[in-house]
């Protein structure tokens, strides 16, 4: 478990200046548990109602008079687990709350509960603090925003008038306030004018620093003696992950119980707890069928206009800039399919990257399934004595596109050279090799395709070929691509489609040997 406290104790500075918040971020990325942590801070100094809208029905939010009850009911229940000093079962203010509930009072309204919960906070000796977790339950109800734009009106009342309301309110879930209203009302006016815009800013990093994975590892070690390089591993998982909270836990847990657990295998390193036995982690938690993975997926099909602009971000190799009111960018911030760095729309990790590439390289295997099929007739020769023989691969993969699209007459873009070779080199490192596009690098340049296989790393950058000039800037390129990854081999692959030079070529440099096929 990565220690939690430094968050806690900045989320804890905007309680205390009574800010109402919403923290957004993506699925499994610490927000209950991180919640759960403050609750147990806030507790010295507050009284705090922790509610979770996954216990609530979509019959609770069916109209007015049903959500009020069902969040009286919700309310109760903190209550009575907290046993606040002024509040015991049979209070006056209790006896009233439950005499509405048994009676399913069906004028019991919006007004009606905030009188009751404006009653509370006022004669509560502590501040009161509101918490809702999981509030995309609510996201496609109407009902929902009208609790919000009461929670505004008590907010702006406690600022001009001094009513005494909650102290502090925080919402958790994926979508933001803004994008439910988006999803409820396609009128510009109701689009934009959010009941939530008291709301603070929320800029707490909610992810793993690479410091913080060293010291969950080093918890671990202490206890374990693996002998685990610490630094080296907490490198690779921030790396890989992000530090996205989820894929930390998940990848650290497949080492643990998975790859420590079939140590007799003789593909299976001795010593777990090493850049291979990661990567054979990463191999198992990519070729999973999770909960997370099938959520990610699912918004592709959810909302096309985000599936587009993943397509274009990881094939392409455009640079997309940032702009807050691009409705498919924020879309895919808020799912975690991206991040900004520099002003720049990036892919959000290394984990999420191959998982999108693999979903769209398996539908181009059905719709262009030539290259594919060639590849799994050629698997068996690539492979020596347990190495990947890089050279042939291209020298073989060539030959093949020469021989499927030598003739192609249309534009080809560099994102489609890309794509083919991905398609040819998937079946080959299926299984027991890693590969991912690595967008940045120390020397903050771009590169391509970076391959892993036993141990060994091979990088693959892909070009269209413009000429002697273009094609000499990409040699330097890459062999500051080699020196960033400490590595002396690369391999420059250059598609041609000068009618008055061979349909295809391809360029593989070693160090500042140049080698034409």
């Amino acid at each position: 478990m990565a220690d939690p406290s430094e968050r806690v104790r900045q989320i804890q500075k905007m309680v205390d200046r009574g800010d109402y918040f919403t923290i957004n971020r993506a699925r499994q990325y610490g927000k209950t548990t991180t919640l759960t942590a403050l609750a147990k801070v806030l507790a010295r100094d507050y009284f705090v109602i922790s509610l979770d809208f996954q216990a609530l029905g979509s019959s609770s939010f069916r109209d007015e008079n049903a959500f009020s009850l069902a969040f009286l009911l919700l309310f109760l229940r903190e209550i009575k687990r907290n046993q606040g000093e002024s509040f015991a079962p049979d209070s006056e203010l209790i006896g009233k709350m439950q005499k509405t509930l048994s009676q399913k009072d069906e004028y019991f309204d919006l007004l009606a509960l905030f009188e009751y919960l404006l009653i509370f906070c006022y004669h509560s000796p502590k501040l009161v603090v509101l918490m809702i977790d999981e509030t995309d339950s609510a996201s496609n109800n109407q009902v929902f925003l009208d609790f919000l734009a009461q929670l505004r009106s008590y907010y702006l009342e406690r600022e001009i008038k001094g009513t005494r309301t909650f102290h502090s309110v925080i919402l958790a879930g994926v979508y933001d306030i803004k994008n439910l209203k988006r999803k409820l009302r396609s009128d510009e006016e109701h689009k934009w004018n959010s009941p939530w815009n008291i709301a603070a800013d929320f800029d707490v990093d909610m992810s793993l620093s690479e410091d913080g994975i060293k010291g969950m590892l080093l918890e671990y070690e202490n206890e374990h003696h693996t002998g685990m390089d610490t630094s080296e591993i907490a490198g690779l998982l921030y790396d890989y992950t992000s530090g996205y909270p989820y894929l930390v836990s998940k990848l650290c847990k497949l080492m643990d119980e998975k790859v420590c657990g079939q140590k007799d295998r003789p593909d299976i390193p001795k010593d777990t707890w090493t850049k291979e036995g990661f990567l054979i982690a990463v191999r198992m938690f990519l070729s999973e069928n999770n909960t997370l993975f099938e959520t990610l997926i699912g918004k592709l099909s959810d909302y096309p206009e985000l599936k587009l602009l993943l397509e274009e971000l990881l094939f392409s190799g455009k640079a997309i800039t940032y702009s807050p009111t691009n409705q498919s960018v924020s879309l895919a911030l808020m799912f975690g399919f991206v991040k900004i760095e520099e002003g720049k729309v990036i892919p959000a990790n290394r984990i999420f990257d191959t998982l999108l590439y693999n979903h769209f390289l398996s539908s181009d295997e059905t719709r262009t399934p030539d290259i594919y099929k060639t590849s799994l007739q050629d698997k068996s020769q690539f492979i020596t004595n347990g190495r990947l023989d890089m050279r042939r691969i291209l020298e073989k993969f060539t030959e093949h596109f020469h021989e499927l699209y030598g003739n192609c007459q249309e534009r080809f873009l560099e994102e489609e050279g890309r794509r083919f070779f991905l398609l040819y080199l998937r079946p080959i490192i299926n299984g027991t090799g890693n590969y991912y596009i690595e967008s940045r690098t120390r020397s903050l340049g771009r590169t391509d395709i970076i391959v892993d296989y036993h141990g060994e790393q091979f990088i693959i950058e892909t070009k269209i070929w413009r000429g002697n000039e273009y094609h000499s800037r990409g040699e330097k390129q890459l062999a500051a691509y080699l020196d960033d990854y400490h590595l002396d081999k690369g391999y420059l692959l250059s598609f041609s489609f000068n009618k008055k030079k061979e349909n295809s070529r391809f360029f593989v440099v070693f160090g500042a040997i140049t080698w034409y096929t």
